[in-house]
């Protein structure tokens, strides 16, 4: 349970970047930053995968750079469920969504898949 609580806060932090940096995505709320982290959270384990394999020949003819489109339509997608997230054109969308993603692959380097902190101890050994 730490790791959802983890990725939530993960993406919080990522979407409330996304709004600053990003002049077309809205956040109104605390309320509406948490549920659009989890509401984007679901969408990507449950839309995005089924996305992915059905555009997977489109995405292998643009060498993957589709998957840039499949990531703003779901940044989109959760701006439609949630009340007080908006994101006004899709340019906006991808550009906060390559803001979400990188914000959650730092975050991935000092978080493993249990969602703890794991530290890497390299010990030099004695001759």
């Amino acid at each position: 349970m730490p790791g959802f609580w983890a990725r939530l806060a993960i993406t919080a932090l990522g979407l409330l970047l996304a709004q600053w940096l990003v002049d077309g995505i809205e956040i109104s709320g605390v309320l509406s930053l948490l549920l659009a982290s989890l509401v984007l959270g679901f969408i990507n384990a449950l839309v995005r995968p089924l996305l992915i394999i059905l555009t997977l020949p489109f995405t292998l003819l643009t060498l993957g750079l589709f998957l840039l489109v499949i990531n703003a339509a779901m940044l989109a997608l959760a701006a439609f469920f949630v009340p007080g997230f908006t994101v006004v054109d899709f340019w906006d969308a991808v550009l906060g969504s390559l803001i979400v993603s990188l914000i959650g692959a730092l975050a991935s380097w000092y978080i493993g898949p249990r969602g703890s902190v794991e530290v890497v101890v390299i010990e030099r050994h004695r001759r």
